[in-house]
């Protein structure tokens, strides 16, 4: 198991939060989830389906405050909603958007960590840890991948397309091809390709004991580290970072985002009254 909570700075708080539940160890029978989650080790609350969005507000409005971060750093001006904008698009300049996890719906790719952390804020829910979800992908038996501990072809959405989507894309598109890797990581049609990015829940047996699906494959899922870490693979990739719930990519800041970049959310699970 992977230690990265300390890198979590605090420069990033109160956006991104130190690991695990506040209060003091429960019994599952005394605590529950919120709709759409699962409860871990009687620990935690993970979502059982990589996130996709949903606009909090019909307003064209840019809403107070929208113009500055945390400590007064100013940041570029938020001018489109969240329905102007499809799944395959990055949200870059969005406003008014939080994160939902449900089957059969098609998971928010082009997503940095930190937007993926203000929708799951806006959810009332945060960004795994990475131990939070290496647990979750891992399950209570240590397993190497979600349904066991020797891959498994076509189990998870990790079966490499012949044609990378990127390349593909981007000749359709018209970019250069010396340019593909800088203008062509972001192109909305990568995602919507033939034989890449599925649909939640769509491989039925890329599941969890503990029922949380496209652990591995599909989309990166963003984890809480300042630094910068998505875990999991996508669909193209699940072992060049380390093999199934190892893998990791560390190679790219906080706001980072491309076509594989995608997440689902934690939360404390609440006390039953």
């Amino acid at each position: 198991m992977t230690e990265p909570d300390a890198t979590v700075a605090t420069s990033l708080a109160p956006l991104v939060e130190a690991a695990g539940p506040a209060a003091l160890f429960v019994p599952a029978s005394g605590v529950r989830c919120p709709e759409g989650m699962a409860l871990v080790a009687d620990r935690v609350c993970i979502d059982r389906w990589e996130a996709h969005l949903v606009s909090l507000v019909p307003s064209t409005t840019v809403p107070p405050g929208a113009l500055s971060e945390p400590g007064g750093a100013v940041r570029p001006p938020l001018t489109k909603k969240l329905t102007d904008l499809t799944p395959f698009e990055s949200v870059d300049g969005a406003f008014g958007f939080r994160a939902v996890s449900e089957p059969s719906a098609v998971p928010q790719g082009y997503i940095s960590g930190r937007q993926a952390e203000s929708a799951c804020r806006a959810a009332g829910k945060r960004l795994c840890t990475a131990n939070e979800w290496e647990r979750g992908c891992r399950g209570p038996k240590g397993l190497q991948f979600p349904y066991g501990n020797e891959r498994t072809a076509k189990v998870c959405n990790d079966d490499i397309r012949e044609r990378h989507p990127v390349i593909e894309a981007s000749r359709l598109a018209g970019v250069r091809s010396d340019r593909v890797w800088m203008d062509g990581m972001n192109l909305p049609t990568i995602n919507q390709l033939e034989g890449g990015l599925e649909k939640t829940g769509a491989r039925e047996g890329c599941v969890t004991s503990e029922g949380l699906f496209d652990m591995v494959g599909n989309l990166h899922e963003w984890v809480a580290d300042a630094d910068g870490t998505f875990r999991g693979g996508y669909y193209m990739d699940t072992s060049k970072n380390g093999d199934g719930c190892s893998y990791q990519t560390t190679a790219h800041d906080f706001d980072y985002h491309d076509y594989s970049t995608g997440f689902r959310c934690c939360a404390d699970p609440e006390p039953v009254e």
